[in-house]
């Protein structure tokens, strides 16, 4: 069974950077599709960005030039950095994966959850 398991979030000023890590067992992460996902209070769910199997990503406009999701696959390991943080990017954050090349919903694997709270 693979588990995802998210860190690195805070509390951060606006302006302020922070990477989160997404760590899988149970399986290579390079063989999956990946994505964040975040959800803020009183808001639904939503996809940040994703990762193709072959590596190549993408973003949603309102992280796109601030955010950006890079891997170790030695580490089996997924990263999402993200820069120049503002108030709304608060929410909790998930990483999720899926069996096959293409980061499209339905995800077979979830993480937790890591919260991210940015400051005014």
């Amino acid at each position: 069974q693979v588990q995802l398991v998210e860190s690195g979030g805070g509390l951060v000023q606006a302006g302020g950077s922070l990477r989160l890590s997404c760590a899988a067992s149970g399986g290579t992460f390079s063989t999956y599709a990946m994505a964040w996902f975040r959800q803020a209070p009183g808001k639904e769910r939503e996809v940040v960005g994703s990762r193709w199997r072959n590596g190549d990503t993408g973003y949603i406009d309102s992280v796109k030039g601030r955010f950006t999701i890079s891997g170790d696959n030695a580490k089996n390991t997924m990263y999402l950095q993200m820069n120049s943080l503002k108030p709304e990017d608060t929410a909790v954050y998930y990483c999720a994966a899926r069996r096959g090349p293409i980061p499209i919903p339905p995800y077979d694997y979830w993480g937790p959850g890591t919260q991210v709270t940015v400051s005014s």
